[in-house]
C-alpha cells in the first residue's frame, strides 16, 4: 500500500502521463507523481526497469537480463530483512501518529431537544412564577430555551417550554421529578415533543 523504488522507476520510465482511457494507468502515474519531494525515502531498493516485468518478457529497456532475479521479483521492495525492519519501523511511526490523532478527536456528545408541557392546578395559578420555578431548576448538561403559554381551555393556560439536555447528565424522569416538585404551582408534566440533536 505504499509507494517502492519500484514504482519509481518504472514513473521515471514513462516520458508523458497515460491517457484518460487507461484510467487505472493513470491514477496510479498521478499518484506515484505527488510523491515527487519523498521518492528518495521510499522503502525497497531501486533495481534496472527490465527487473519490475514479467517473468517470461525479454526486456527491451536496455537493462541487462538476469534470470535468477525473475523468480523473487519483488514489487514492494520488501524482500531483505532490513528493509521489512523498515516497513515494519514505518507502520508503527504511522500507528502512533493516528492513535495520537484519535485521542485528541474530541468525543461527540449525545444531545436531545426536549419540550415540555406544564399544567398548572387552575386557572388562578401565576404563570409567571410558574415558569420561575422551572427554569430555576439548574443541573449540569440542562440549558433552558424559549417558552410560550398554550391554552388548554375554560381560561387554564399550560407553559410549554423547550430545553436542551445531554443524555448522558440529564434525563426526562429527573426533569418531571424536579418540575412537579413544585406542589403549588404545578398539577403535572408531559413531554410534548423528544428529539435527539
Amino acid at each position: 500500500y505504499v509507494p517502492s523504488q519500484a514504482d519509481i522507476a518504472v514513473f521515471e520510465a514513462i516520458a508523458a502521463p497515460p491517457p484518460a482511457e487507461l484510467f487505472h494507468a493513470l491514477r496510479w502515474y498521478n499518484h506515484i507523481k505527488s510523491y515527487e519531494k519523498q521518492k528518495a525515502s521510499l522503502p525497497g531498493v531501486k533495481k534496472a526497469l527490465g527487473k519490475y516485468g514479467p517473468a517470461d518478457v525479454e526486456d527491451t529497456t536496455g537493462a541487462a537480463t538476469d534470470s535468477k532475479d525473475d523468480d523473487d521479483i519483488d514489487l514492494f521492495g520488501s524482500d531483505d530483512e532490513e528493509e521489512s525492519e523498515e516497513a515494519k519501523k514505518l507502520r508503527e511511526e504511522r500507528l502512533a501518529q493516528y492513535e495520537s490523532k484519535k485521542s485528541k478527536k474530541p468525543a461527540v456528545v449525545a444531545k436531545s431537544s426536549i419540550l415540555l408541557d406544564v399544567k398548572p392546578w387552575d386557572d388562578e395559578t401565576d404563570m409567571a412564577k410558574l415558569e420561575e420555578c422551572v427554569r430555576s431548576i439548574q443541573a449540569d448538561g440542562l440549558v433552558w430555551g424559549s417558552s410560550k403559554l398554550v391554552p388548554v381551555g375554560y381560561g387554564i393556560k399550560k407553559l410549554q417550554i423547550q430545553c436542551v439536555v445531554e443524555d448522558d447528565k440529564v434525563g426526562t424522569d429527573m426533569l418531571e421529578e424536579r418540575i412537579t416538585a413544585f406542589e403549588d404551582y404545578v398539577q403535572s408534566m408531559d413531554v410534548a415533543a423528544f428529539n435527539k440533536i
